[in-house]
């Protein structure tokens, strides 16, 4: 006999979907046009960048499928270009549609994986200044003083030139890959703790956290199972606006040098290949991952906006 889903489970379900599509939240997503093109051109990058292996015409960092005698063709619009390379290539054969697709793929985990971090470090650290609040409070809040007087950039390119003292020339691209996460959360924790623990100072002192405490329920239980459910709201918000600026310092690292390497791309390693080339007139290899990682920068900045808005209860 067959098994089905049981019938309450799936009454539970469909009514969950019934309640999100006449909330507020999607009212307000459907309502604005600018903000439906963004989450589109957001979900069309993430998919692109998800399906890049079958997508991409080839594999741009694999030597066994380069051409040194395909380097430096145009757009396939152009008079020299042809249409295996939608948007041209640069001078070491690699076509530059496929590079975009894969270095979109590493963009996005960076910046994915770096505000993760940053929000497990922030909104646990949150929680326990504002919960415990006294020294715990104070140290936490005074660190994080300290570091909101540097920016994001200069904590990220100290944190890499560390590891280069320690390690040298001998960290590979997964080491790499690591520090810059790491490099990216230890830089935007500060947001999450500063906010997080303005929301605990209020919900600590409320009858529901007092009733988990009379019945005994232990304090990592309070915090995490009651505290920071009700204090998820802006974090939403800025783990959305954070993702574009940790794309961006992503970015802007890899286009310093000290980002990612060439044999493993982001879209700021292609920017800083190609602004080698612009002026002699190969302006498609930088112009294009340019405006991907504009566009993708954007559309993520223009989708916190809107979450900012609609989850703001004075702006309903």
């Amino acid at each position: 006999m067959a098994m089905s889903e049981p019938a309450p489970h799936a009454e539970a379900r469909a009514s969950a979907f019934r309640r999100f599509f006449d909330s507020d939240l999607w009212f307000s997503f459907t309502r604005s046009w600018v903000t439906m093109l963004a989450a589109l051109v957001a979900l069309v990058l993430v998919l692109a960048a998800i399906l890049a292996p079958l997508i991409a015409t080839n594999d741009p960092f694999d030597p066994a499928t380069l051409s040194l005698l395909d380097g430096s063709k145009p757009p396939a619009w152009a008079a020299e270009g042809e249409w295996r390379f939608p948007l041209g290539t640069d001078q070491q054969g690699r076509c530059v549609y496929s590079s975009i697709l894969y270095g979109l793929r590493i963009s996005i985990i960076v910046g994915f994986l770096g505000v993760l971090l940053a929000a497990t470090i922030g909104i646990t650290l949150g929680l326990i200044a504002g919960y415990f609040g006294g020294t715990a409070d104070s140290i936490i809040m005074r660190i994080a003083d300290v570091q909101l007087t540097f920016p994001a950039i200069l904590i990220a390119l100290l944190i890499d030139g560390t590891t280069r003292a320690l390690f040298g020339n001998q960290r590979s691209e997964t080491t790499i890959f690591w520090v810059l996460v790491i490099s990216i959360g230890l830089s935007f924790w500060v947001q999450y703790a500063r906010t997080v623990r303005g929301s605990t100072l209020v919900e600590r002192n409320k009858e529901y956290v007092q009733a988990a405490r009379l019945i005994g329920l232990s304090r990592p239980t309070i915090l995490f199972r009651h505290v920071l459910p009700n204090v998820t709201g802006p974090v939403l918000v800025i783990a959305t606006i954070n993702l574009a600026l940790a794309i961006i310092t992503e970015a802007t690292l890899s286009f310093l040098g000290v980002g990612l390497p060439p044999t493993q791309p982001s879209l700021g390693t292609l920017i800083q290949i190609g602004n080698e080339f612009l002026f002699s007139g190969e302006w498609w290899v930088v112009i294009f991952p340019g405006a991907v990682l504009a566009g993708l920068v954007l559309s993520v900045n223009l989708l916190g906006d809107w979450l900012r808005d609609a989850l703001n209860p004075r702006l309903r």
